[in-house]
């Protein structure tokens, strides 16, 4: 009986559009500008004067909250992406894992750099580092949480 091969179209869209909307959002459009001034004037409207210096760590908060969300699904995104390419019932989970961490770092590094280049952005390595962390602690909550649901002795 022939091996099932993976449907790599099926495997990596949702990884692909994720890291489109991720560079969408690094254009000049979502610089931290353009988004302070839509949520300022949105929650003027909604609340009235509200105190302009907490906004500002508010919306750096919220803003930083993005990156961490966005960059931890990513991570979740290519681990599935891995896993369905490579075979999950034979590749180590950990292999995986790893791939997907590789991943999310090098599209967190290719971001900031990207962002370097448009002047109302910035690029940091500090993004970059919180990018990778992000997607780690999302990477281990998924180990262990796969690790328990398929069994130890297929993912050692």
């Amino acid at each position: 009986m022939p091996e099932s091969r993976p449907n790599l179209l099926r495997a990596w869209w949702p990884a692909v559009v994720w890291i489109g909307l991720i560079t969408f959002e690094s254009t000049n459009f979502f610089s931290s500008r353009n988004t302070g001034s839509m949520l300022y004037t949105l929650l003027t409207r909604l609340f009235g004067e509200i105190n302009f210096y907490k906004f500002l760590i508010f919306h750096h908060y919220l803003r930083k909250s993005g990156h961490v969300v966005g960059y931890g699904m990513l991570s979740l995104l290519l681990l599935r992406g891995w896993r369905a390419t490579l075979d999950p019932v034979h590749t180590l989970l950990l292999r995986t894992a790893l791939l997907a961490c590789l991943g999310t770092a090098c599209v967190a590094a290719l971001d900031e750099w990207h962002q370097s280049f448009i002047p109302s952005r910035t690029g940091t390595i500090w993004d970059v580092a919180l990018d990778t962390l992000a997607g780690v602690v999302f990477l281990v909550v998924a180990y262990f949480w796969l690790r328990q649901s398929q069994g130890v002795e297929r993912t050692a």
